[in-house]
C-alpha cells in the first residue's frame, strides 16, 4: 500500500495490514456494500446462435439495461433462451449501444440468474470465471445485490482487519452504489467537462447520514473506501451536510471540482484517461498524482482491480 500525504506531498510504502496504524480513534470509514451479481449471460436465438449479454443495471422489476455481443447478430428485438427456466426479450440498441432486456422466469429470477450467470471478471483476466470467483471477486462485507464489477478498493479488507479497526475506535458505516458502466468507461472527449457519466444507483440511509454529519461536526475524518463510496458521499452532499435517500448519480469529479464530504480516501491504481484517475487527481492535485504514479511504476505496484492500494490523506 502506498501512503500519500497531501499536506507535505510525502510518499511511503507500507503493507495494507498496517492501515490501523494510519487511522485514529474517531475516524469514520465508509464502505460500499454493493454485491457483484453473475451479470454475464449466454443466450440462444431460435436458430441456435449464441449471444452474450452483460447486465448493466436494473431499471424496473426483471428489466435491465444490458450490452449485447456480437450486436450485429441481433438486428431485431427478439427472445433469447438462457436456460429451460429463464428467457429474455431484448430490445433494439439506444444511441449508446445499450439495450433493454425483460426477463421471464419460471422460478425466482435471482435463483435462475445464480444458476446460469457468470461472474463478469475484468476483461484483462484472460480466463473463464471459476467457482472461487464468486467469493474472491467480492468484498467480505458485500450485502446488496446489483453491481457488475466489484468496488475493488474494498477487496483488501478482511473481517479480522475490520474488527481490529472497530476495536481501535474507528466507526464503520456502509453506503450502496451499484457499479455499472459509469465507473469504468474511459473519458474520450477533448474537453474533460464534456464527458457524460452513465448514471449509477446509490443509497445512503438516514442513520449513516447522521453519523457522517456528526463526524464532520466533531472534526473527525470521513474516509471513503474506493471511488464508488466517494462518489456516493459527494452525490448526497448538499448545503454543508450529507443528505439521505436513493437516486441515480452521474456525478463526475475531475480537477477543478472540490470534494467536500471526503477527508481521506483508500483506492487502487487506475488506468490513464479513466474518470477514476481524474477523481483522485481532483482530490490530490495533478502533479502529486503524477509523482505518486511514477513512484508506483518504479516500485512495481500492481494496477487494476486486483492490484495494490493507496491511502490518501
Amino acid at each position: 500500500m502506498m501512503h500519500l500525504k497531501r499536506q507535505n506531498c510525502s510518499i511511503n510504502h507500507l503493507s495494507f495490514n498496517m492501515l490501523p496504524q494510519l487511522l485514529r480513534s474517531g475516524d469514520l470509514l465508509v464502505l460500499n456494500d454493493s454485491k457483484v451479481i453473475p451479470a454475464r449471460l449466454f443466450g440462444k436465438k431460435e436458430n441456435g446462435t449464441v449471444i452474450e449479454v452483460l447486465l448493466i443495471n436494473e431499471v424496473e422489476s426483471d428489466t435491465w439495461m444490458c450490452m449485447v455481443h456480437p450486436g450485429k447478430r441481433l438486428k431485431q428485438e427478439q427472445w433469447l433462451d438462457f436456460s429451460e427456466g429463464l428467457k429474455g426479450f431484448v430490445s433494439q440498441p439506444d444511441e449508446h449501444g445499450l439495450r433493454k432486456i425483460s426477463f421471464k422466469s419460471e422460478q425466482d429470477f435471482w435463483d435462475e440468474l445464480n444458476k446460469v450467470g457468470h461472474v463478469p471478471l475484468p476483461p484483462y483476466i484472460k480466463r473463464a470465471d471459476q467457482s472461487q470467483d464468486h467469493q474472491s471477486y467480492q468484498t467480505v462485507y458485500a450485502e446488496t445485490k446489483g453491481s457488475v464489477a466489484a468496488p475493488t478498493a474494498g477487496l483488501h479488507f478482511t473481517e479480522p482487519l475490520l474488527k481490529e479497526l472497530e476495536n481501535q475506535g474507528i466507526s464503520i458505516v456502509k453506503v450502496t452504489l451499484h457499479v455499472g458502466m459509469g465507473t469504468f468507461l474511459p473519458v474520450k472527449t477533448e474537453r474533460i467537462d464534456d464527458h457524460k457519466m452513465h448514471a449509477e444507483y446509490c443509497t445512503i440511509s438516514e442513520e449513516v447520514a447522521q453519523k457522517v454529519n456528526l463526524a464532520k461536526q466533531q472534526g473527525n475524518r470521513v474516509i471513503a473506501v474506493g471511488s464508488t463510496s466517494a462518489r456516493t458521499l459527494e452525490s448526497f452532499w448538499q448545503d454543508g451536510q450529507l443528505q439521505s435517500g436513493s437516486k441515480w448519480t452521474d456525478i463526475f469529479i475531475y480537477p477543478g471540482v472540490r470534494m467536500q464530504a471526503v477527508d481521506a480516501l483508500i483506492t487502487n491504481f487506475h488506468l490513464p484517461k479513466s474518470s477514476l484517475l481524474m477523481m483522485i487527481s481532483a482530490f490530490c492535485g495533478i502533479e502529486l498524482i503524477k509523482k505518486a504514479y511514477q513512484e508506483a511504476i518504479k516500485e512495481r505496484y500492481r494496477f487494476f482491480s486486483y492490484g495494490d492500494a493507496m491511502f490518501i490523506e
